[in-house]
């Protein structure tokens, strides 16, 4: 028994052992970009704790944090950089440092505004934080204008009325624009509309014809 239970032990370890350590190369690849911020937390020291935009050399918009670089670097290193800083005052200091990437939502929805969200924040998620899509909102048919790192920007248009599409967990990306378009109308896109054409032809008709009579 001994023995079965050792190898049960072994076993496990084994098997997490890839899972903890995909972690921090999952970490090393998030990035911040200018105009995107942390929130950092100290312990016991409020002065150094709050919320603050990258700017655009890659530094924290703070007097006590503008040589701590952070944007354009794997956010591991970033959180190396602020530890380094932060060691200066302090031995093993400890802080939290969160990452807020900035993603603008328009359209018809209740609350449009330029949001700070973490970067596991989904699409549908992002919406929501708006207050949501309004009544004329068109909850399947929500564009996101991405821009990729070769510089295109590209456009996904996602149904949020699905869930089973999955497209709404979609996490938000840094730049994201995010457009909730207008719920067509029959009546008013497409009757309206042809009833229009239909009285300018009706008008032009009886012009030609009173034209003709004189």
């Amino acid at each position: 028994m001994r023995i079965l239970s050792a190898v049960a032990l072994l076993t496990l370890v084994a098997l997490s052992a890839p899972v903890s350590a995909q972690e921090p190369r999952a970490a090393s690849e998030s990035f911040l970009s200018p105009g995107d911020s942390v929130r950092i937390v100290v312990w016991r020291k409020p002065e150094f704790s709050g919320d603050f935009v990258i700017a655009p050399n890659g530094t924290i918009t703070h007097p006590l944090y503008r040589s701590v670089a952070v944007g354009g670097i794997p956010f591991a290193t970033a959180e190396a950089n602020l530890r380094r800083f932060l060691a200066r005052f302090e031995e093993n200091p400890e802080f939290v440092m969160e990452p807020l990437i900035r993603v603008a939502i328009s359209g018809l929805v209740e609350r449009p505004q330029v949001f700070a969200l973490r970067p596991e924040t989904t699409v549908a998620e992002a919406v929501a934080r708006a207050g949501g899509a309004t009544e004329l909102g068109a909850r399947n048919r929500v564009r996101v204008l991405r821009v990729q790192p070769s510089g295109q920007q590209e456009q996904l248009v996602i149904n949020l009325t699905d869930p089973e599409a999955g497209y709404g967990r979609i996490p938000v990306r840094s730049g994201d624009q995010i457009i909730v378009d207008r719920r067509k109308s029959f009546t008013r896109d497409v009757l309206v509309p042809t009833l229009g054409v239909i009285g300018s032809i009706a008008s032009l008709g009886l012009l030609i014809e009173r034209i003709s009579r004189d």
